[in-house]
């Protein structure tokens, strides 16, 4: 009877499998995500996963599917993006039902599914895409449409589920998800079932667990239990962060609870330290992923480091109001939950960091990353069009990040602070574990303010590129203006600029603010009678943003003078202003690094120290000659060590040692380098952990030619941490002597089960591409750019971006910005927004390959270098 049965319910399957013209297409367009939106309610999913440990062997799982449905327009689609054979059996209302699977969805006819309540049942097979397996662990990754690898869904943010979770998993191995676990039962003597408690309505994305060996941390903090899930193996660095981990989480949980008026409003909070995790962090509520080396840091971490941990840390917490209560209704406003959790983050953070200039850190924090796109000819609005969910993945990057939490300190300029915390609050009141877009959120500021918030939102978050702010001379006279970049568009972004003016050539700098709207682009400066300005900086308070360009007065004198300048946060801002200018063709790179290198020992605040340390390294391996290199390292290297030793304190010297580990490239220097990791005795107060030995065994070993491979061999008897061991093995044939070694690498990319480990396989691209190697490694870069469309197709959200940083990062040379120029002509018909992803990793190259050759006295390629585009190029 029972074979009948399936005999039946086979005969309905193989009757429903012919394609009919109404069939979905791949990925979840914003037309079937509206329609079923609009008809889909009262989502539960109770999902059963079997977790095998080899991570060769498939798991496996059973979903209950209950929802309430309107009369259908059409058929009931569900998404599941895997082969249709993972599919092993589909019943709706405890019945067999006829089905198909065209492109990654499962379309039930509508004739079989009737207003009211149903419940689908299914057995299945889960893709590894999302799965993210390891030996002796994985976690789940659905952001922002990869759910639907792993089990049947309606994989959108808009239809908000409740999830009950049961996990099958080996008896050696826990487990976290969303949800708290509320029975654990023995099965056989190795392996057991964890069930978990049904959550709040959350999105697709927002749903994951994880599962493996985990060690496991608990705190009580102002009354709750926060949970810590993780897999380092070093006790010592364990405890050396552990408490503070746990209190910055207590800390922005009680502030966002202050800010937002609500409490937390998930039933618990738990995160997982995950060794190279492909993001920073993400939030899924009740069960946060960060990457461990983020949250575990060094006794020599940098200032910059432990403020980077309190802001990833108060930005996931962030988002649990912001992205987790209420979620964007689609995609194309990805952006707003990523803003406020930066723009939050950066308020979270103050009272942690008492001693901190918390405007010049907000300005070094945003503006330059955000710049680093803007300029390109790739740049892209905060606010972008989407048409289907399985291209939400390019919607990420700085403009998202860094560009929109300038804007909303703009926003919050405009309308004041008061304002929009009450409009905050009367957002996620109206929409709590709800839907909302940015006219939902627009129209509560609206209410509060006189401002034309469309005329500013049309500037600011839809449409690209940023303003050139500018002061021109006219005796002694001043006019500050602002310019469009893009021919014919014309766009004003009304904010308030702040200019400095020195008052004759080294004399008191003086700040006059201007404010420019929509009808406004040009205001005279008024000067004292006598005044003869010396330099002149437009946006000295870190808050205007735009190509500050200077004149060839101010750049002159600025140069000369920036370093002394009283004011941090005019120091910093001088200091983007000419490397604008270096970027722009304007100041030669050769005198740009003497005067950070002049500057940099006499520096007083650590943030502009590090500002200036990283504008060293992209200097001198991105826009100098190689001759140019061997000239300055000598005193480049001698000035790194000399401040390393009068360095006061850890986190000072761990600032630098990691800048000289990667500027050294003389035989004398190397050496010295090499003591420290044979001897295993770094400098006097400066403390190196395993991870931090590794990365210096591998600067030698690219340096070290036919001695490579003892380097490494040492290096990995030394390694003791299993997840350090596999990244180490995976990488250490990009920093083989043998160039077979290094080609086989890369031939491995091409598959996709070889670059899961996103982490790993950057590391191995930037290795191999690295500055010292790139002119064998220019063969690799049109391999890497054929690869483009498919790694957007199987990748994570920022590895697109990430690849192509890591493949043209070392390169400078015009034959490799002529392979990328040459690509994009022979691939027009490329997604656009890949493009444009591609444009913005190689906008570098492109200065790079003439600047160098226009300073170093060799040909030069201007009107070749630039792709046939519209936008700015400079």
């Amino acid at each position: 009877m029972a074979s009948s049965r399936w005999f039946i319910g086979w005969l309905i399957l193989v009757g429903g499998c012919t394609p009919s013209p109404h069939d979905p297409v791949l990925g979840v367009t914003h037309s079937l995500a509206q329609s079923r939106a609009a008809t889909i309610h009262d989502v539960r999913y109770d999902l059963r996963f079997v977790i095998p440990e080899l991570p060769s062997e498939p798991v496996t799982g059973h979903l209950t599917l209950h929802f309430r449905t309107d009369t259908l327009e059409g058929p009931l689609v569900l998404d599941f993006r895997t082969s249709p054979d993972h599919l092993d059996s589909l019943w709706l209302d405890g019945h067999p039902v006829a089905y198909r699977t065209p492109e990654g969805h499962i379309v039930l006819p509508k004739e079989a599914v009737s207003p009211g309540a149903h419940t689908i049942s299914a057995v299945f097979s889960a893709a590894d895409d999302a799965l993210n397996r390891n030996e002796d662990f994985l976690y789940a990754l659905f952001v922002p449409d990869r759910a639907s690898t792993a089990f049947p869904s309606f994989d959108q943010p808009d239809i908000k589920a409740r999830y009950r979770l049961t996990l099958e998993i080996p008896t050696a191995w826990t487990a976290l998800s969303n949800g708290p676990v509320v029975t654990v039962d023995t099965i056989t003597t190795d392996r057991h079932l964890l069930t978990f408690a049904e959550t709040a309505p959350i999105s697709t994305y927002l749903f994951s667990f994880g599962a493996g060996r985990l060690s496991v941390e608990t705190a009580e903090r102002d009354g709750r239990t926060l949970t810590m899930y993780h897999r380092e193996t070093d006790s010592a660095k364990v405890s050396h962060n552990r408490d503070a981990i746990f209190d910055l989480h207590a800390t922005a949980l009680a502030w966002l609870e202050e800010y937002t008026g609500i409490p937390y409003p998930f039933e618990k909070f738990a995160f997982f330290a995950i060794p190279s995790f492909q993001f920073g962090g993400m939030e899924h509520p009740g069960a946060v992923w960060y990457r461990a080396g983020s949250l575990f840091l060094d006794q020599s971490a940098s200032q910059n480091q432990y403020l980077g941990r309190a802001s990833v840390i108060a930005h996931e917490t962030a988002h649990m109001w912001f992205g987790d209560l209420v979620t964007m209704e689609w995609f194309n406003d990805v952006w707003m939950k990523e803003v406020f959790a930066n723009f939050m983050a950066a308020k979270i953070v103050e009272p942690s960091f008492p001693n901190i200039d918390h405007r010049l850190r907000f300005f070094l924090a945003h503006h330059p990353t955000a710049y680093g796109v803007d300029r390109t000819l790739g740049a892209n609005p905060i606010r972008q069009p989407l048409d289907n969910l399985r291209d939400a993945g390019s919607l990420y990057g700085a403009i998202i990040y860094q560009k929109a939490p300038i804007g909303m300190r703009q926003l919050e300029q405009l309308v004041g602070e008061a304002a929009m915390r009450d409009g905050l609050r009367e957002y996620l009141t109206a929409h709590r574990y709800g839907n909302a877009t940015w006219s939902d959120l627009i129209s509560v500021l609206d209410a509060r303010t006189e401002e034309d918030l469309t005329s500013w939102s049309h500037a600011w978050v839809e449409e690209p590129w940023r303003p050139q702010l500018r002061v021109t001379r006219t005796g002694d006279q001043l006019t500050l203006s602002q310019d469009d970049p893009r021919p014919g568009r014309n766009l004003r972004w009304p904010q308030t600029v702040a200019v400095a003016i020195e008052v004759g050539e080294g004399g008191s700098v003086t700040t006059e603010s201007l404010d420019l709207s929509e009808t406004t682009d040009t205001v005279a400066i008024t000067l004292a009678p006598g005044t003869t300005p010396g330099f002149v900086l437009p946006g000295a308070d870190g808050l205007s943003y735009g190509r500050m360009v200077l004149d060839s007065v101010s750049r002159v004198r600025l140069l000369r003078r920036v370093g002394t300048l009283e004011r941090p946060l005019t120091r910093a801002v001088g200091w983007a202003a000419l490397w604008e200018s270096v970027l722009a063709g304007e100041l030669p790179p050769r005198s740009f690094l003497d005067a950070l290198v002049g500057a940099i020992p006499t520096e007083p605040d650590q943030l502009i120290v590090q500002q200036l340390l990283g504008l060293v390294q992209t200097t001198f391996w991105r826009f100098l000659s190689p001759t140019q290199r061997n000239a300055v390292a000598p005193v480049l290297e001698q000035v790194l060590w000399e401040m390393l030793e009068e360095a006061t304190g850890p986190q000072a010297k761990g600032a630098i040692f990691p800048v000289l580990v990667s500027i050294t490239t003389t035989a004398e220097a190397i050496t010295r380098l090499e003591q420290i990791w044979r001897t295993k005795t770094p400098p006097v107060g400066l403390t190196l952990s395993e991870p931090q030995y590794t990365t210096l065994a591998e600067a030698l070993a690219l340096r070290a030619g036919a001695d490579a491979d003892s380097i490494l061999d040492q290096q990995a008897e030394r390694l003791t941490n299993p997840d350090r061991i596999g990244r180490f093995a995976f990488v250490r044939g990009a920093l083989s002597a043998e160039e077979s070694v290094r080609d086989s690498l890369f031939e491995s990319f091409r598959s996709v089960d070889q670059r899961r480990r996103e982490r790993w396989v950057l590391d191995a691209m930037g290795y191999l591409n690295h500055p010292l190697r790139s002119p064998a490694a220019e063969k690799f870069l049109e391999p890497s750019l054929n690869l483009l469309p498919e790694i957007q197709e199987t990748g994570d959200i920022f590895f697109p971006l990430r690849w192509m940083n890591a493949t043209l990062d070392g390169h400078q040379s015009i034959t490799a910005a002529e392979t990328v120029v040459r690509f994009l002509d022979q691939h027009p018909d490329l997604p656009p927004r890949l493009t444009g992803k591609l444009l913005q990793a190689a906008d570098e190259l492109f200065r790079a390959a003439l600047i160098v050759n226009r300073w170093d006295g060799g040909p030069t390629l201007e009107s070749e270098m630039q792709p046939s585009s519209s936008g700015p190029g400079g």
